[in-house]
């Protein structure tokens, strides 16, 4: 035993002896390309983590609490008619002041919500509509849906099929027999589906995306008669942070519905 003890002891001397002599090797040679490449590469590194580091915070992190963005659930119906023009300018920058106005949402058309303290969660969003509902009879009043198909007298706007679909669950306490909510949205149905759904079935509540509501409304499946609320689900924001007033793609559909004509007359009287 003792034998292969001092073997291995004499194995590991005359390692470190070798090593010592590469190290002694190395510190006389030059240093090769190799090496300068390497320390190029880790000072890159540092540099864009230190650029990171430097990366400024988004401003809007400081208002946006799970999923909600608390500075847009605040705004009076002023502050969100002066916020909608601020954002149509931003998107549409070649537009004149006149095609601008025309395109503008007055704050009377805007019931102002910022006096609701429940969270801004889907299964809250019952009895937010019962709490603002202008008209009479509550839920019974939300519960009824016109004979006439397609023709809801709610509907909910939404930034993508996934949110769309979480407000639908909850809305469907609403729901019944003759009264169904519709889901109006591209995400795994097929805008015929959708439109041989409406055509077919009475329609309390709809929920859904702003450019496939303009899509059903265009080809006469969504019918607009007895519309009688639009809920913006403004607040809500993304896992990127943005909400309906931050992607033109889905900001510009929902201004072109708004500006229909006779909805638009409709929500200013």
């Amino acid at each position: 035993m003792s034998q292969l003890v001092d073997s291995l002891q004499l194995e590991g001397t005359a390692a470190t002896k070798i090593q010592h002599r590469k190290k002694a090797n190395t510190k006389n040679s030059p240093p090769s390309p190799h090496s300068k490449k390497r320390k190029r590469n880790v000072e890159t590194s540092i540099v864009k983590k230190k650029a990171k580091r430097d990366k400024p915070a988004d401003p809007r992190e400081a208002y946006i609490v799970d999923g909600i963005n608390n500075n847009i659930r605040a705004m009076d119906k002023r502050l969100l008619a002066d916020y909608f023009a601020q954002c149509l300018r931003r998107f549409e920058p070649d537009l004149s002041s006149l095609e601008l106005e025309d395109r503008y949402i007055s704050y009377q058309s805007i019931q102002d919500t910022s006096s609701w303290e429940m969270d801004r969660d889907p299964q809250n969003i019952p009895q937010f509509l019962e709490h603002f509902s202008t008209k009479s009879g509550g839920s019974n009043k939300l519960s009824w849906a016109s004979k006439s198909k397609g023709s809801p007298h709610t509907l909910a706007i939404t930034t993508s099929g996934m949110r769309a679909a979480e407000l639908t669950r909850a809305l469907r306490t609403f729901q019944s027999k003759d009264s169904a909510v519709a889901k109006l949205f591209a995400k795994h149905l097929k805008i015929e589906d959708t439109m041989k759904f409406l055509s077919n079935t009475r329609v309390g509540l709809a929920v859904g995306t702003p450019g496939r509501i303009l899509d059903l409304v265009e080809q006469g499946a969504l019918q607009l008669d007895i519309l009688e609320r639009i809920v913006i689900d403004g607040s809500y924001v993304d896992g990127k942070k943005r909400g309906i007033f931050d992607i033109k793609e889905i900001f510009n559909p929902l201004v072109m519905f708004l500006n229909r004509p006779g909805l638009k007359e409709r929500l200013t009287a």
